[in-house]
């Protein structure tokens, strides 16, 4: 990978909002405390029942249980966390904060843009040692705890892969449940489209299977309804795809051609063969300018045709262009910028795109990154397209609301692992501005990309009014109830 590469991947993307907004000291944490009964629980018979560990604050190892993958979230002190050793320990936490009125919230990853795995005052249920992997007859079993990249290393063994997204560190469980996109969601739709079957914990501490057959509203809300909503998780089975060559396309733009390439992009969105997918970033430089980029993806094996047709879409070739063929694990190891991923900080948000945005629209959009890169506030606005295969429901359906829609942006501002309360306000006025300026063509938010102070009712679209029929069938007392729970 050459230096320009590297600065496409994601690391690099944290890494230059940290530098931005580097020397900032104090941490804000983001998630929030929900209190509990005034009879002190029996952490010690708690303890005894598990095959897992309990950590307790003060006790070695909870400063480092309790982390998420957003340094800003240290700070949350749940009572106790969980290290889940096998899914009958999952039933007893969640049992045992019934009994003692806990609020629990699983982790899986730890990537949740709120901080939505941790909870102040309450139990944390890590999944992260559930991560075994079982493949057969194209379909692998995963458990909620295993990561991204570990799961695309053990497909490769197969010549196999999935539709997810590109982090290597993130959880299968976050990622599926919400939906998950990538660069293969235009041919393979999301991943949880890919999803056969479930295993889950329910508020009643009955473990469930939730697919067609058994149990399918749970299994129609388990795909893009988000985690922690209707249960934990704690396997899934997913049908795989094949782990071909891919085709690779890299464009580049002087700012002038800006809102040329944004509408070019809404146009290969709307009109690209569901083969082809295309990842857009406007991004702030640091003399207040912007950068654009287009990297690409075709499933085919070569991207020489649809970089053609993103820059006859455009108007204009690329000031700079690549194409080049990679192998599957070269790929994965490409977008996440290598096999792990640091601790980083962010803050971010999202809206889903209904149709393409005219003029005014995206000139708001760019004026939102550029007012941001100005204030030297790290900044990004990154497209993802839809359609294809993510526009066409899965066999029984599921919860994930936007198959129509055209694309999502997410707003993205890279912060130190520590960040004043300053620049904590500089990110969410650039996220709040690129709100304000899409807001005709925003459907609603990715629930992947949650974020403080918008109504979490906004993620899940028509789909709501069933999702909360299910969550009183199956969780009538609200037990899982944290603060970005759909209510």
């Amino acid at each position: 990978m050459s230096h320009s590469e590297d600065l496409w991947n994601r690391r690099s993307l944290l890494k230059a909002g940290g530098l931005l907004a580097a020397g900032a000291v104090a941490a804000t944490a983001g998630a929030e405390a929900v209190h509990a009964s005034t009879t002190a629980p029996d952490w010690a018979a708690l303890d005894r029942a598990l095959k897992g560990t309990l950590f307790r604050p003060g006790q070695t190892g909870y400063a480092s249980a309790h982390q998420l993958f957003n340094p800003r979230f240290d700070s949350v002190q749940p009572a106790a966390v969980v290290r889940a050793g096998s899914v009958e320990d999952v039933r007893q936490a969640i049992l045992f904060a019934r009994k003692n009125k806990l609020v629990c919230v699983p982790k899986g990853g730890g990537h949740s843009y709120v901080g939505a795995s941790t909870i102040a005052g309450g139990l944390m249920i890590d999944l992260g040692p559930l991560r075994g992997l079982t493949y057969a007859s194209n379909a692998i079993q995963i458990g909620a705890g295993a990561r991204l990249y570990d799961v695309h290393a053990y497909l490769d063994r197969f010549a196999r892969s999935l539709p997810t997204g590109t982090c290597p560190t993130v959880g299968i469980a976050g990622l599926a449940l919400g939906g998950g996109m990538g660069i293969h969601t235009r041919t393979y739709g999301l991943t949880s489209d890919r999803v056969l079957s479930l295993q889950v914990v329910t508020a009643d501490g009955v473990v469930r299977t939730a697919s067609l057959t058994q149990n399918a509203d749970l299994y129609w809300a388990l795909r893009g309804g988000g985690g922690g909503n209707l249960g934990i998780v704690t396997s899934f089975r997913l049908a795989t795809i094949g782990a071909g060559k891919l085709g690779f396309f890299r464009l580049t733009w002087p700012e002038s051609k800006a809102a040329a390439v944004v509408r070019g992009w809404q146009r290969f969105a709307k009109e690209a063969p569901s083969t082809a997918w295309a990842n857009l970033h406007v991004t702030g430089t640091s003399t207040g300018g912007l950068s654009i980029h287009v990297v690409g993806v075709s499933t085919t094996g070569s991207a020489t045709a649809a970089a053609a047709q993103l820059e006859s879409f455009v108007g204009a070739r690329g000031a700079t262009r690549s194409i080049s063929v990679k192998t599957h694990l070269e790929a994965v190891r490409y977008f996440g910028g290598g096999t792990t991923s640091p601790r980083q900080g962010w803050l971010a948000g999202s809206d889903v795109l209904r149709g393409p945005m005219d003029a005014a629209t995206i000139n708001g959009l760019l004026g939102a990154v550029r007012t941001a890169a100005r204030a030297k506030v790290a900044a990004s606005a990154i497209l993802d397209p839809l359609g294809g295969q993510a526009a066409k429901q899965p066999p029984g359906g599921s919860a994930w609301p936007w198959r129509s829609a055209l694309g999502v942006i997410q707003w993205y501002s890279g912060l130190p692992s520590r960040p004043t309360t300053a620049q904590l306000r500089a990110a969410q006025s650039f996220v709040t501005n690129g709100h304000h300026a899409v807001t005709r063509f925003s459907a609603g938010g990715y629930v992947n990309y949650l974020e403080a102070g918008r109504s979490n009712n906004s993620y899940y679209g028509s789909s709501l009014s069933r999702l909360h029929a299910i969550k009183l069938k199956y969780d009538p007392t609200n037990f899982f109830h944290a603060p970005y729970t759909f209510a």
